[in-house]
């Protein structure tokens, strides 16, 4: 196999993002009004809730017409190939459709800290960050709100938005919206996070999650192919997955690295992470097993796995 720069790399003035095509022939805006209309029975995401968003009505996310948003800033926590010199323009969604015990930002994604904002809103806050000079809108936990995205991604395009877009998700994604989103994100960002259907309705109370993911990888995959990066070693397209190390191998880490490996790309790029620690509903009297961090022993055997399956590391580092 040839890993060599130059086969991942994509010149910078050769880019222009994924969405500015559908924008120029008016295929967005159709885009995003027919997103918007599903909310009026909402089954787009996985749990299939049904409610009425147009309405008000929530279901499991917890989120109706409006988008929820803690917080929007140039991150320099990402990974090198997003953050840059200039940082990551980050979107943090409040709110999820999954429901992780051990979840670490567990006062936005479970508690919902944050304000509604309408999409002209959050096409604003796109802006702000382009004028920042981030090197991309990432916008995070977004299976929940993928028509208020749609929506704002074609409201700032009209007003000069030329960012790439990156989909920062748990993998709790629907074929159905992933395919709305063809054309229109750039980076896929996906965790993946358990392997087992019982691990998963344990831990996320999901037991299809796994299926789920997998699908749903193979969808980003598919639309945006291997990552590539511009002479800056900035990603501009493609799949980058992360995996969460976890105490105790719950997780299922080297059935995850190999599925990866034989059945999206032998060439995808995973952040095998290591900052698991007891967040959210984890504590010694409910789920004991996972009530400590991973050894150090336990990330390098992760590690291993990811380098014998020949899988790609070397831009995923984090500060």
């Amino acid at each position: 196999m040839d890993y060599s720069v130059d086969r991942f790399t994509l010149l910078s003035r050769d880019f222009e993002p994924a969405y500015l095509s559908l924008l120029y022939s008016g295929e967005l805006k159709r885009r995003a009004e027919r997103a918007l209309a599903d909310l009026e029975s909402c089954t787009l995401c996985p749990r299939c809730c049904e409610a009425n968003r147009l309405a008000g009505e929530t279901g499991i996310c917890k989120t109706g017409l409006l988008a929820r948003v803690s917080s929007h800033f140039a991150h320099f926590g990402e990974e090198d190939c997003l953050r840059g010199q200039n940082g990551s323009g980050t979107i943090f969604f409040a709110f999820c459709n999954l429901n992780c015990v051990f979840c670490q930002n567990y006062e936005i994604s479970h508690l919902g800290n944050g304000v509604e904002i309408t999409p002209e809103q959050l096409a604003a806050f796109m802006l702000e960050l382009q004028l920042a000079d981030c090197h991309n809108i990432n916008v995070v936990t977004p299976s929940h709100v993928v028509p208020q995205i749609i929506s704002a991604v074609s409201i700032a395009a009209e007003k000069g938005l030329r960012l790439p877009i990156v989909y920062n998700t748990s993998a709790y994604d629907s074929l159905y919206s992933l395919r709305l989103l063809d054309g229109i994100i750039d980076i896929y960002m996906p965790d993946f996070k358990i392997w087992s259907a019982a691990q998963a309705f344990r831990y996320l109370t999901a037991a299809d999650y796994p299926e789920v993911a997998c699908e749903a990888i193979m969808e980003m995959n598919r639309q945006v192919g291997d990552l590539k990066l511009d002479e800056h070693g900035l990603a501009k397209r493609g799949l980058l997955v992360r995996h969460l190390v976890m105490p105790g191998e719950v997780a299922g880490s080297e059935a995850i690295l190999r599925f990866l490996a034989e059945k999206v790309s032998p060439y995808t790029y995973v952040n095998v992470m290591s900052q698991y620690h007891p967040a959210g509903e984890v504590s010694s009297d409910t789920f004991q097993e996972i009530n400590r961090c991973p050894t150090h022993a336990e990330y390098l055997k992760v590690i291993h796995i990811a380098h014998n399956l020949k899988l790609r590391l070397d831009v995923c580092r984090q500060m």
